[in-house]
């Protein structure tokens, strides 16, 4: 396998659309990195500058310590898995698997060999006499998958595989996916919209927003960490929620104030927050860091009307609105709110976040 960097990555269309702008990552040899982001955000367009189906205008591609901005993609030693599968729907599974190899000369035996190797492994051994459009949408991804691994490429790209599944096949295949790095210790790049299958599956996330590289990290450091208000409310699910607040002074502390919120955070933000007293900041708490109190603390509460009740069986979501800002609470199963309650919650003041108006720059994110 191979270590994948990329220096300074640039990609602009004509016209002087920027679709990637100044992408610096550096993905170690056997690592999962997957690049998440909104629809447009560049991360496929990324992808496919690795796999060489798309011209780098600017910038440096390295593989296994190689530059191949130039190279052919069949020259990178690259395996792409595609959202759309693209199998030869007249051959079998077997010959759809095989005929990379067969297109590189490889011997009889070897190609048996490798075929059969990868197909115990995605276990679709009884497959392999079959036509793509006898196998459902989760057997074609298995097999698009074997026909990547038969290759046993330096590096496997993956470009949304899972997005054509139903929700409960794609939990699953991302399980298997999860595994099949584990097994294989490959390099791997993935690309999603979603980012849960970002948080489950990757070693490290590229979050991506308008061309250009928002934040790179561990899925915690991520959650945990984000650098701006973008990754806050990207990265977890249900997201961050998100208030507009103003930093005040009120008898010697500092105080977070909005519609609804009066928020004392403590000695260890007290520093941080002092330059913003009488602005306008962004405040955010996470839906699992909110409990609900019967009375309230003066100190430290967000009280607001509950608007929609999701029972989702081993926990409650409950969305709910202030004057300024609509917010959700992850709440116990056995909660008894109705629609039309005002409730208040305190926050978990160990898990609070701060970010300028200006910029959305979290105010305390500290860099590695």
């Amino acid at each position: 396998m191979a270590e994948v960097i990329l220096k300074n990555i640039c990609k602009v269309y004509d016209g002087g659309v920027k679709a990637v702008d100044n992408a610096n990552i550096h993905i170690n040899d056997k690592e999962f990195v997957v690049l998440v982001g909104p629809s447009g955000c560049g991360k496929s367009t990324t992808l496919r500058m690795v796999a060489g189906l798309e011209d780098i205008t600017d910038g440096d591609l390295l593989i296994d310590g190689k530059r191949v901005n130039d190279e052919a993609p069949k020259d990178r030693d690259i395996a792409m898995v595609f959202q759309n599968y693209a199998l030869y729907p007249h051959m079998t599974v077997y010959d759809n698997m095989a005929f990379g190899l067969k297109i590189r000369k490889y011997a009889k035996d070897e190609i048996e060999t490798r075929v059969n190797e990868a197909a115990r492994i995605l276990d679709i051994e009884e497959l392999l006499s079959r036509k793509p459009k006898a196998l459902s949408g989760g057997q074609r991804q298995r097999v698009a998958v074997g026909r990547a691994i038969v290759r046993k490429p330096k590096v496997f790209l993956f470009d949304e595989p899972l997005s054509n599944l139903d929700a409960k096949l794609r939990v699953q295949m991302r399980a298997e996916i999860s595994g099949l790095h584990a097994k294989l210790q490959a390099t791997m790049i993935y690309v999603t919209h979603d980012q849960v299958e970002a948080m489950t599956m990757g070693d490290k996330i590229v979050v991506m927003k308008n061309g250009v590289i928002q934040q790179i990290g561990t899925p915690l450091k991520l959650y945990n960490e984000p650098i701006n208000r973008f990754v806050a409310g990207f990265i977890g699910s249900p997201p961050m929620n998100i208030l507009t607040a103003k930093i005040v002074e009120e008898n010697g502390s500092i105080v977070v104030k909005g519609a609804g919120v009066s928020v004392v955070p403590g000695k260890e933000y007290e520093e941080g927050l002092k330059p913003y007293v009488g602005k306008e900041i962004f405040f955010g708490v996470r839906p699992e860091d909110l409990e609900e109190v019967r009375k309230v603390d003066p100190n430290n509460f967000i009280t607001a009307n509950v608007d929609v009740i999701e029972p989702l069986g081993a926990e409650t979501h409950v969305w709910l609105s202030t004057a300024e800002s609509t917010l959700i609470a992850r709440t116990a199963p056995s909660s008894d709110f109705k629609v039309g309650d005002e409730i208040s919650f305190t926050c978990n003041l160990s898990k609070i976040h701060f970010f300028e108006m200006e910029n959305e720059r979290s105010i305390f994110f500290k860099e590695d």
